[in-house]
This record gives structure tokens, C-alpha cells and sequence, in this order.
């Protein structure tokens, strides 16, 4: 089975990504600017600090009796932020601040600016003399480094704010999404109204246009197959029941031998072909909307009188079991008549199935629920699984005729109507065989 994927989590994932790309993006774009402007404002700084030195340290130098030279207080120490050296036109080192090196900052010494390993420098020339300030170059480094961490620091924030942002905003636009989905899993074979097409966005109107004309075509067909259901059966139902009486007459009159029996077989067809009619009329009342009531009733009676005309065969008598809990009464909004094709088929399913030497048990406790239990082997799960569809038998008929493969399928039917569940179990809960069919009814 595919893994499905949220459109909230993929649109939350994608806008996000692209929000912090972008904003890197910027980041990187602004590094590149920023470390242009600022080498133009440093470079802008060491040059006028020149200009201005360059007098100062000519003058200073002429007034002190000799040149000063190194003295165990100098250091070098690149941590200063401009540094300077006044050298000679043969670029020996005539005057330095104090915490700039020894050495000369460059070899050859010229007019404007020059860049070594460790110093950005600019050098100015006035008559005897050159002036050289320098700037160690892990300063820049430092500004522009500080400078880009102000702009990406933000994003430890910014990211999760955004995800929760657009999750919430994308969660908010796919809301008439989710209408839609229920709206849509609110419909099936007992409800296939159209969607009210008011109060939809622009981009959902033409799906819900679409579906209405899908649920049309799919009311049409299913209203022209419950007609064609209902009239085959009701028009078959005479003509079966006249060849069923013809022919057992017919069978009355024929002495033992082959034509005898060929009539039994022909009994015993008619029988499976009225069995077959009766389910028929009971799946198109179910497809009819007839299981839900206006008012509660109480569905013991109904239960009982069930199992009296079931028992008027003898046959059939030896066969079922009542047991309903003391002080029950189960009351539900259902539909009598509803009410009496749901047990009706869950009894005949288990006569049908069940061994003929046990007892079928109909049992009523007090949860609100009807309990029916045959014995027979366990049903596979995967067959288990679909015994509500149409035209699917779980197991080898008992009783010698043949089963529609209709009768859970009309019990779901009204039951879904009715808010009520079927549960069906093979084997029995507790026990190694046998199977349960079990009708629970909501509290109104």
C-alpha cells in the first residue's frame, strides 16, 4: 500500500525550506555587500588617519634629540585597531606607535594601499618621509563575521514560528478540504443527496459541481436497479408460489418412482427460487430507507413473534433457543417491520449454516444488543471478513438448499440506516468453533 502524504506537512515543509533559503540567500548577498562597504569605510578611515598622522609624526620625530629605538615596553599587539610606522625614503623605520611591529610593514614602500598576511595599509608620502597606518585584517574579518550573525540569527527563531505560522495558515485553507471529505464519506448507498454548492471557494466549487453530477448518475442507477429488483421480485413472487402449489399437488398424485422424484427436485428448486424472491424483496425495502423510526419501540415482541413463525415448522422448533436476561427491554428507534428482516436473516443464516444437531441460540443481555451463535467451523478471516457483501457465503449449507449469499447484506443495509452495528465472529469469543453474529443498537 502507498504511503500517503499530508498536503499540510508537504506545503508546511516546502514553504518553510523556501523561507530559509531566501533568507540565506539575503545573508549571503548582504555578507558580500557589507564586506564591500565596509573595506570602503576602513580603507576610507585608514586613509584620512594618515593624512592627519603624517604631519603629527614628521614634527614629533624633528623635535626628539635622537631616534627612538626599541624599548622592552614595545609589543606587538594585532588586537589595536590602527597601528602606524613613519619611514624614510631608503624605508628604514624612523617612528612607530607602540604597539606596532619592529619590521617595516612592507618591503617596498609606496604611495596608496597595500594588504599583507596579517595588515590592510595605507601609506602617505610628505617630503622626507613616509607614514604607513595599518589595520590587522582580522578586525574586517571580525565586523563583517558579527555583522552576517545578526542577519542568521534570527532564523533560530524565525524557523519554527514559521512552521507553526504556515501549518496554521495551511491548516486554516484546507478546512473546506476537510468539509468536503466528510461531506462526501457522508454519502453511500443510503444517502446519495448533492452537496449544497453555496459557501465553497473558488477552487473547490467545480470538484463539488463534479461530485453532484457523479452522485446524480449514481442515484439514477442505483434507484433504476432497486425498481428493476422490487418489480422482478413481486412479479416472480405469484407465479413461484403457483408452480410450488401446482407441484406439490402434482407430487401428491404420482406414485413412488423416477417422475416422483424428478418432481422433488423440481419442490426444491421453486423453494431456493422463493427463498430468493423473499430476499430480494427484503434487500430492496432495506435499499428503500425503511429501518429508521420517528419514535422508540420496543423490540422483544417483534423478536419473539420472529421466532414463533420460524418455529410453526417443527423442524425449525427443535432447533432455536431463546434466552433474553431478566428485566430487558430493548427499547431503539427501528423500525418494526426493519427490525423483524434483521433477525429474521441472521436466524435463517445460522439454520442455514449451522450443524442441524445444535441448537441456534438467539440471546438478548442486557447491552443493549441481540446475539446470535450456530455451531459450525471457525470461518476463515479473510472470508470473515467480507460475509456483508452481497452474494458471499462463509460455509457449507446445512438444510440442503442453497443460500443467497444476500441476507448479512441486508442487515448491514438497515443497520447503517439505523446507526446500529454487526459484528460477526468466527470462532465464538471463549470457545474453538462456531459463529456469532451480534446486533448492537445506539442509546437514543
Amino acid at each position: 500500500m502507498a504511503r500517503t502524504v499530508s498536503i499540510s506537512r508537504r506545503l508546511t515543509l516546502l514553504l518553510t525550506g523556501g523561507i530559509v533559503l531566501l533568507w540565506m540567500l539575503a545573508a549571503t548577498l548582504s555578507f558580500i555587500v557589507m564586506r564591500e562597504e565596509m573595506d570602503e569605510v576602513f580603507d576610507s578611515a585608514l586613509e584620512e588617519t594618515a593624512q592627519w598622522l603624517l604631519p603629527l609624526a614628521a614634527e614629533t620625530l624633528r623635535e626628539l634629540p635622537q631616534p627612538p629605538g626599541p624599548s622592552a615596553q614595545d609589543d606587538e599587539d594585532d588586537d589595536k585597531y590602527l597601528t602606524f610606522q613613519l619611514r624614510s625614503r631608503d624605508g628604514a623605520v624612523l617612528l612607530r606607535s607602540r604597539d606596532a611591529p619592529q619590521e617595516p610593514y612592507t618591503e617596498i614602500v609606496a604611495p596608496g594601499f597595500a594588504q599583507t598576511a596579517r595588515h590592510r595599509v595605507y601609506t602617505a608620502e610628505s617630503g622626507a618621509y613616509f607614514i604607513q597606518v595599518a589595520e590587522p585584517l582580522t578586525h574586517r574579518h571580525e565586523a563583517v563575521m558579527e555583522s552576517t550573525g545578526a542577519l542568521l540569527l534570527p532564523l533560530a527563531g524565525l524557523v519554527p514560528i514559521s512552521i507553526f505560522l504556515i501549518l496554521w495558515s495551511v491548516r486554516g485553507g484546507l478546512a473546506p478540504m476537510r468539509r468536503l471529505q466528510s461531506a462526501i464519506g457522508a454519502r453511500g448507498g443510503g444517502n446519495l443527496q448533492p452537496i449544497a454548492e453555496t459557501d465553497w471557494p473558488e477552487e473547490i466549487g467545480g470538484t463539488v459541481q463534479a461530485v453532484n453530477r457523479l452522485l446524480q448518475r449514481l442515484r439514477s442507477a442505483l434507484e433504476a436497479e432497486r425498481v428493476f429488483a422490487a418489480t422482478s421480485a413481486h412479479e416472480l413472487r405469484t407465479p413461484v408460489a403457483t408452480a410450488l402449489a401446482q407441484t406439490q399437488r402434482l407430487l401428491a398424485e404420482l406414485e413412488t418412482g423416477p417422475s416422483r422424484a424428478r418432481g422433488r427436485r423440481i419442490e426444491a428448486t421453486l423453494h431456493r427460487l422463493g427463498a430468493l424472491v423473499e430476499k430480494l424483496l427484503h434487500l430492496s425495502r432495506a435499499e428503500a430507507g425503511v429501518g429508521l423510526s420517528e419514535t422508540e419501540n420496543d423490540l422483544i415482541p417483534v423478536l419473539r413473534l420472529v421466532i414463533e413463525e420460524l418455529a410453526m415448522e417443527p423442524e425449525m422448533a427443535r432447533r432455536l433457543s431463546l434466552n433474553i436476561a431478566d428485566g430487558v427491554s430493548l427499547q431503539a428507534r427501528v423500525d418494526i417491520d426493519a427490525f423483524s428482516i434483521v433477525v429474521r436473516n441472521l436466524i435463517e443464516n445460522a439454520l442455514a449454516y449451522g450443524d442441524p444437531d445444535t441448537p441456534v441460540e438467539i440471546v438478548v443481555p442486557d447491552d443493549r444488543s441481540v446475539r446470535v451463535l450456530n455451531a459450525c467451523p471457525p470461518v476463515p478471516p479473510e472470508i470473515l471478513a467480507r460475509l456483508t457483501q452481497r452474494f458471499v457465503r462463509g460455509g457449507q449449507i446445512k438444510n440442503g438448499t442453497d443460500g443467497s449469499g444476500l441476507g448479512l447484506a441486508i442487515v448491514e443495509t438497515i443497520l447503517q440506516q439505523t446507526g446500529g452495528t454487526l459484528e460477526l465472529f468466527s470462532p465464538v469469543p471463549g470457545q474453538s468453533d462456531g459463529f456469532e453474529a451480534r446486533v448492537t443498537f445506539s442509546a437514543n
